[in-house]
């Protein structure tokens, strides 16, 4: 009687260990979420790396070849002089004397932001302020270790540490809304990917910066409220606004430049660059022969990109090199280039995959060092002899990603063997690098390697995430791939119920992005809008099958798939989710009947399009943030894919503003009243045409929040609403 007891007991217990269901608090708190190790940094010997300790009050140094720890850099608890509690970030000078650490960070825009930067001496373990003038952006060593620059209030500034850290203010002519020197505005940031527009020579003794001047682009202003999360005190009777420079497609950019300055003799100088009075510069930076700055500009249409050569001090500057890829250039292409030695990697799809090609620096060809059908992805680095070169790549499968390298003689490897994601961080000599390893069901494995591909040792296995995970009632999410009724092959995801039955009916919520060149379907453990599709099984769990399909237009299977949307955005994308959507309604086991969609920012977009294709496929959808005209979005990215309004008004009009009439199905839109990116006025407008045309919705506005939607309650509360929408429409429940 009592084995009988005992047995049952056990029973009853172990299946309570494996009853446990995912909460809405696991979900928006990243419980499942798998272990990183953050802030892993390539150290100047070659030989190890540093990173952030686990508790952040540490900088520790770690030996490649061992993995073990060597020594501690600093420590926010022994530092002596200002007292520091806690830091996000840190650079360590070039010649390993001094480190950066950076505290108090305050964002900006998506990528910019000001902080409080302190300069911490490793020999003496004294701690001092980079400047007691208010916070800085974007501060950095000089090659040679003795001088720091920063930008504050759109000025930039320099700090000679060998001078008792004197503080020279370059320019003063910096403005809000007006003149920005050393670092981007809004659409560069926003749009090329980078924060930082400053840069110091090979020898440290020049300073070459990009000048914007956006006196002429017009001003968008969004009104700012009490809110909570924070409240605005300032704002609780009358509401204020917030007002920046925002170049919609079509109209007037910033006035570029180039300008360098002589830290010794002080002398300014702006660059004699023949640059398009529209054009763009979207990357500055010095080579490794101290009398030439690289300049990469582009013509306003992005279907140019040009490298000029610059003589910091004569001004003079020659085009060395000119790539005209299919409809336009990709960020990757000049966001991968690496100047410092006497040639250089670019990366283009100009033979209808990305590859890379190596050049002198004088830009003559050398030779293409990679080919066929695989996309490039990331450029690593080379050895010391500059001969071996290491580079990402899907090697013909856009679904994963390997770590690869490739000889003068054209001979390549691939040094990561698992079938998934590899995703690495190379030593500065390129002879180890840190893998970071997953697919779909395997979350992220770290480990260090050396450049033939030998594991030296494990970092991060995230075992016990995968022990927490086992006690949960998950199904192995699935990729397939279907050929829609135009004869194009698309790839997707599937989670379905634990419980699965396939004699039942399912009701299925769509998730996409379908940007250009994004990817949603990959054999990795970030696929889902939480990542590790930990919300997706939730969702699964209450009854849903959950798929997310790439259309036409995003990345990684070649210039022919991503561009053949150039010009029509919107149109072969929201086909391609129609497509899913009957090709998933003729599954035995779907219901066709109750297949919603959603999407955030151009998901949200292509939501809106999807429900009004014209084929009455979805009962619900939820857009978030979405673009409902391109005419309403910034220059630099809509003009890419699209060109000007004046230029193309039919293709601006494939647009949800223009389609709302056809809106089938029932519409749920949330927008953030602060959103700095995809404007407010977006939704407005959209839902004012619903109204007139008498055509019913629901609405969600977040006050204060911009396009991430997040701070205090927020995200939870975002995520709430859209399950409930889903459980009304699509399982009856109110």
């Amino acid at each position: 009687m009592n084995r009988i007891v005992m047995s049952a007991l056990c029973l009853l217990l172990a299946s309570n260990a494996f009853s446990q269901k995912i909460s809405l608090d696991d979900v928006v708190s990243y419980s499942y979420y798998p272990k990183m190790i953050y802030g892993i940094s390539p150290y100047l010997d070659g030989e190890s790396f540093t990173r952030i300790s686990s508790d952040g009050n540490r900088i520790e140094r770690y030996s490649y070849s061992t993995g073990e720890m060597l020594e501690t850099l600093f420590d926010v608890t022994t530092a002596r002089g200002h007292d520091v509690r806690g830091f996000s970030s840190y650079t360590i000078s070039p010649d390993g004397n001094n480190i950066l650490i950076m505290t108090n960070r305050k964002p900006i825009y998506r990528r910019s932001f000001t902080a409080e930067y302190y300069i911490y001496n490793i020999k003496n373990k004294t701690l001092v302020p980079l400047s007691e003038n208010g916070p800085q952006e974007c501060a950095k060593f000089s090659p040679d270790g003795d001088v720091i620059g920063f930008v504050r209030d759109n000025n930039l500034f320099i700090v000679k540490l060998l001078f008792n850290n004197a503080e020279i203010q370059i320019t003063k002519d910096g403005e809000y809304n007006k003149i920005i020197n050393g670092k981007p505005d809004w659409v560069n940031e926003e749009e090329f990917e980078y924060n930082c527009a400053f840069d110091f020579s090979s020898d440290s003794e020049m300073i070459a910066w990009i000048r914007f001047d956006e006196s002429a682009v017009k001003t968008f202003s969004f009104p700012l409220y009490g809110g909570e999360s924070p409240h605005k005190s300032e704002y609780e009777l009358y509401p204020g606004e917030y007002t920046y420079k925002y170049p919609k497609a079509g109209e007037m950019n910033s006035k570029v430049s180039v300008h360098t300055f002589d830290i010794k003799s002080r002398v300014e100088r702006v660059m004699d660059l023949p640059l398009d009075s529209d054009g763009y510069v979207s990357r500055i930076m010095f080579t490794g022969d101290k009398d030439k700055l690289a300049i990469v500009t582009q013509n306003r249409y992005q279907d140019r990109m040009d490298i000029y050569m610059a003589n910091p001090r004569s001004t003079v500057c020659h085009l060395i090199l000119r790539d005209t890829p299919k409809h336009y250039v990709e960020v990757k292409e000049y966001a991968n280039l690496d100047f410092s030695r006497d040639k250089f990697i670019l990366m283009s799809d100009r033979d209808g995959y990305n590859h890379l090609y190596l050049y002198d620096i004088n830009g003559n060809l050398i030779k293409q060092l990679t080919n066929g059908k695989k996309v490039v992805t990331k450029y690593f680095g080379t050895d010391e002899k500059g001969e071996t070169f290491y580079y990402e790549s899907t090697e013909g499968n856009p679904l994963d990603r390997y770590v690869c390298k490739v000889d003068m003689k054209g001979h390549s490897t691939v040094l990561t063997k698992n079938k998934g994601f590899n995703m690495a961080s190379f030593s500065k000599n390129c002879k180890y690098f840190v893998n970071r390893y997953s697919n779909i069901t395997t979350p992220d494995v770290t480990s260090i390697c050396n450049n033939n591909g030998k594991e030296i040792r494990v970092l991060e296995d995230n075992n016990e995430l995968k022990e927490r995970i086992s006690n949960l009632q998950l199904s192995n999410p699935e990729l397939f791939s279907f050929t829609t009724s135009e004869g194009v092959t698309l790839n997707g995801w599937m989670v379905k119920p634990s419980n699965f039955d396939s004699n039942k009916k399912y009701p299925v919520i769509m998730y996409q992005y379908s940007g250009p060149g994004a990817q949603e379907v990959s054999n990795s453990y970030k696929n889902g809008f939480y990542g590790s599709l930990i919300w997706e099984q939730r969702l699964a769990e209450k009854g849903y099958i959950v798929v997310c399909v790439d259309g036409r237009g995003t990345g990684y299977r070649g210039a022919e798939f991503q561009k053949c949307t150039y010009m029509t955005m919107g149109d072969k994308e929201s086909k391609d989710q129609v497509e899913t959507a009957i090709y998933l309604g003729n599954l035995p086991y779907v219901d066709k009947d109750r297949i919603g969609i959603w999407g955030w920012s151009f998901g949200g977009f292509n939501t809106l399009m999807s429900m009004s294709e014209g084929r009455d496929v979805f009962r619900c959808g939820v857009a978030v943030a979405p673009v409902t005209d391109w005419r309403f979005y910034d220059t630099v990215y809509t003009e890419r894919y699209m060109r000007t309004p004046q230029e193309n008004p039919t293709g601006y009009d494939i647009s949800p503003l223009h389609r709302y009439q056809n809106l089938h199905g029932n519409l749920l839109i949330i927008h953030g009243l602060a959103d700095d990116n995809v404007h407010f006025q977006n939704t407005a407008e959209y839902v004012e045409k619903l109204v007139q045309a008498d055509k019913q919705f629901e609405m969600q506005t977040y006050t204060n929040r911009n396009h991430s939607i997040y701070g205090g309650n927020s995200r939870k509360h975002l995520v709430t609403r859209i399950e409930n929408f889903f459980d009304k429409n699509l399982l009856g429940e109110e």
